[in-house]
């Protein structure tokens, strides 16, 4: 019964999206059929999750009977279980605050016609990628999330936007052109393109051969996650989107990214040790990402380059190589999907009531509306890794992996991984300065400190939730439904650290199975490799 679920994730999405387009004059009808889709998303995942854990093994589908090595596998375990439900959440609540945007703007920055069917499509490519049991299958996913997220990148038709979008897709095709010669590289001496069974035929060749392919992986998948020298591309890209497609890219995107590298280093290439590679690539990605923050006045930008940065602390957690270093990893994961969301979704409403995303041209927003501030305010102080909060938290997992790695390595590894662990805490600091410093100013400030300033807010024909009305009048409105989205997923990431135990665990039950690539495995081939 549960094997059957798996296969929905994937596919009640695709079907979805062409119900909505079919349904393109008929909005309400569009946006029923989203809602429903991801819904049901949600649930399907919350029950696999529940399963998976309880039983403590994964579920496996070959899809059309197809036993592998040879067919599709779609496959299950904790890991999967937990990205394949956090992005369902994720997708579902930027999805209600997109509506509301939609409702109040008449479509115009989210035209309901290609909006939904593209943001189901690129669902479909997320829940893919999260549950591909081959590498190929894999590419396919990615290949889903490039076709639907140029689409979604560059609604409006603006010359900023397809600006973006050309840069964001060249990009992406370069990072697909390296995937696709590892595949063919990897199929050519190995005879596979199945995960498991690579896990054992990978051993099999020459050392050499094992780096270049592995490196090829690395090279293609960290484009993608956007790590320290293949950054470049982000904060240009994402920023010239409407505020629901810049929220979701920033929380998703860049994690089935993540997630693509926890498969290769843990399944694939198990034996092959790049820590270091890994540990230098994870310390420069925080370092040089928060340092471009730093010189930011515009929001999105801003909180851009945070979002590079604290890719770093991943790569930091998988290059550590051992358990208490996976499931801080897969922690802080879930951390920052949703607080990396939930501060895009609170600067779509920044944008919306206060006329700018620039400290420039922002002030006494706090006054205007408490509301705004304390949403903006929370998830800041999470991803800066302030006490006691989930950032606060995965965090200090990761630094607490890296010392019982760094007394059990030598000399040199444990002085890279110290080093390492000292940049993570300067770039948590200087995270925690730079969303302080622009909430000081945009919130705290005074009107009248900022020169020239004529009206903080735009004027609009309804009163915002939680604003004053000695210093809002209206001629825009921002919608119950943004202002709900956004405050159910803070909550959600007060939730992460409420129930921080239980997850911990939750993810050292994951980390475990990762630590394992027998286990992975014995999940695909239950008889052993023939």
């Amino acid at each position: 019964m549960t094997a059957a679920l798996v296969p929905l994730v994937v596919l009640l999405p695709l079907l979805g999206a062409a119900v909505a387009l079919i349904l393109g004059r008929h909005r309400r009808a569009q946006m029923g059929v989203s809602a429903t889709v991801l819904g049901a998303v949600v649930v399907i995942a919350a029950i696999l999750l529940v399963t998976v854990d309880a039983s403590g093994e994964g579920v496996v589908v070959a899809i059309g009977a197809w036993q592998p090595p040879f067919g599709i596998v779609l496959v299950v375990d904790r890991l999967s279980a937990i990205m394949l439900l956090i992005s369902a959440i994720v997708l579902l609540g930027v999805l209600v605050y997109a509506v509301g945007q939609g409702i109040a703007d008449q479509h115009r920055e989210t035209p309901v016609s290609i909006f939904h069917p593209s943001y189901l499509i690129l669902s479909a490519g997320v829940f893919n990628a999260f549950i591909a049991g081959d590498l190929f299958n894999l590419y396919v996913g990615f290949e889903i999330l490039l076709s639907a997220s140029y689409v979604l990148l560059t609604l409006g038709g603006t010359g900023e936007r397809i600006r973006a979008g050309v840069t964001y897709i060249i990009v992406s095709l370069v990072s697909s052109l390296f995937f696709l010669s590892a595949i063919a590289l990897i199929y050519g001496a190995t005879g596979t393109a199945n995960i498991a069974h690579l896990s054992v035929r990978i051993a099999e060749l020459p050392a050499d051969v094992q780096l270049i392919l592995h490196l090829l992986l690395l090279i293609a998948f960290g484009i993608k996650a956007a790590v320290f020298p293949l950054s470049f591309w982000l904060p240009d890209s994402y920023p010239t989107a409407p505020a629901p497609v810049t929220a979701v890219f920033a929380g998703l995107l860049t994690k089935v990214g993540v997630y693509a590298i926890i498969r290769t280093e843990t399944v694939i290439f198990a034996d092959s040790d790049l820590s270091t590679l890994l540990l230098v690539i994870g310390g420069l990605t925080m370092v040089i990402g928060i340092l471009g923050a730093l010189t930011q006045a515009d929001i999105k930008r801003l909180l851009s380059f945070t979002l590079v940065s604290h890719i770093g602390y991943m790569i930091f957690g998988i290059g550590l190589a051992n358990e208490i270093g996976l499931a801080a990893t897969i922690y802080y994961v879930v951390h920052h999907i949703t607080v990396q969301t939930a501060l895009f979704l609170t600067t779509g409403l920044i944008e919306r009531f206060g006329g700018a995303t620039s400290i420039n041209r922002l002030a006494g927003l706090l006054k205007a509306s408490p509301l705004l501030a304390i949403l903006f305010f929370i998830p800041a102080l999470n991803l800066g890794g302030i006490p006691p909060f989930s950032g606060f938290l995965g965090k200090a997992g990761l630094f607490l992996a890296g010392g019982e790695a760094a007394a059990d390595a030598s000399p040199g590894s444990a002085a890279l991984i110290w080093i390492v662990i000292g940049a993570g805490a300067v770039t948590s600091l200087i995270t925690l300065y730079a969303l302080t410093r622009f909430w000081n100013m945009a919130f705290w400030r005074g009107r009248d400190e900022l020169e020239g300033y004529e009206s903080v807010l735009l004027n609009s024909v309804q009163e915002w939730p939680g604003a004053n009305t000695a210093t809002a009048t209206a001629r825009r409105t921002t919608p119950v439904l943004m202002v709900v989205a956004t405050t159910s997923l803070v909550v959600v990431t007060i939730l992460l650290t409420v129930f921080a135990g239980p997850l911990f665990e939750l993810a050292d039950r994951a980390a475990r199975d990762l630590a394992d690539p027998a286990a992975y495995v014995s999940l695909v081939f239950p008889g052993g490799i023939r």
